[in-house]
């Protein structure tokens, strides 16, 4: 798995990058399906403009791909209020993905035993 970090009207330093790494790792330890993380760190140059500092993240995985934006007055802001959201997404297409397999087994299980249950009656008419 990688982290790829670019950045837009704002030049990328290794404490920004390391921090980046840092928390978006963290949520990437949650969940073994991840194939690969690109973050894009834009600043807005207009005064006008409120959430200045803004990160985006396109998390692909084996299901699907997990597309996040936060913004914020401060970079490292931006970026925790993202790590927060990627982990409330990821958790929830982890859970998702589980109770699908669950589901797809408890189907399986139920045929299994209304076959038997079918045969044991067609076995108890026949005597």
């Amino acid at each position: 798995m990688y982290i790829h970090v670019n950045g837009r009207n704002i030049e990328i330093t290794d404490a920004i990058k390391a921090y980046v790494k840092e928390k978006i790792g963290k949520v990437a330890a949650h969940y073994d399906q991840i194939q690969g993380i690109d973050v894009i760190l834009t600043v807005i140059k207009n005064p006008a403009a409120s959430g200045k500092h803004i990160a985006e993240v396109s998390c692909k995985t084996n299901s699907g791909v997990i597309h996040c934006e936060e913004a914020a007055e401060s970079m490292y802001a931006s970026i925790d209020l993202l790590a927060d959201k990627l982990a409330r997404q990821i958790k929830k297409m982890k859970d998702k993905n589980l109770s699908s397999d669950k589901a797809s087994i408890r189907t399986d299980a139920a045929e299994s035993i209304s076959v038997d249950e079918d045969e044991e009656e067609i076995a108890a008419i026949e005597e």
